[in-house]
C-alpha cells in the first residue's frame, strides 16, 4: 500500500476565471495562495495549509484532471520507489520553494496528472 495521507491539491477546470475566483472566495471561504497570470490559473488555500484547489481557465475541451496526495517528508521516496516497482514512471523530485515541499509526478492509465506531496519540516 502507498503511504497516502491525503488529498492536498485538485485542479479543477473553468470557463471563466473571476467568476470562478468569485464564488471560491466569497462564497467558500478560500484564500488566495499564488496567481499565475501567464497561465491564467489560481491556486487557493483549502483550510489553511489543509489543500489546495486550482482554478484553470480552459475554453476548450481538456479531458485530463490533476490531483495532489500528501505524503509525509519520510514517505515520499518510498512512495515513489513503489510506484516504479510497479511500472510506473516517475518523475524526480521537484522542490517548490513557495511552499517547502517536495513533490514527485506520474499519470493514471486515463492520463490523468497525479502528484505525490510532502511539506517539508512538519
Amino acid at each position: 500500500m502507498l503511504p497516502i495521507k491525503g488529498l492536498y491539491e485538485i485542479a479543477i477546470r473553468v470557463k471563466d476565471l473571476a467568476r470562478a475566483e468569485a464564488f471560491y472566495k466569497n462564497v467558500l471561504g478560500l484564500e488566495e495562495g499564488l496567481r499565475d497570470d501567464r497561465r491564467n490559473w489560481l491556486f487557493l488555500r483549502a483550510g489553511g495549509d489543509a489543500g489546495m484547489v486550482v482554478l484553470q481557465e480552459d475554453n476548450g475541451d481538456w479531458p485530463t484532471q490533476h490531483f495532489a496526495f500528501a505524503v509525509t517528508e519520510t514517505d515520499i521516496k518510498q512512495a515513489a520507489a513503489l510506484l516504479k516497482e510497479k511500472g510506473v514512471a516517475v518523475s524526480e523530485p521537484v522542490y517548490h520553494e513557495w511552499m517547502n515541499a517536495v513533490s514527485v509526478y506520474f499519470a493514471d492509465l486515463d492520463g490523468h496528472q497525479l502528484e505525490l506531496l510532502a511539506l517539508l519540516g512538519s
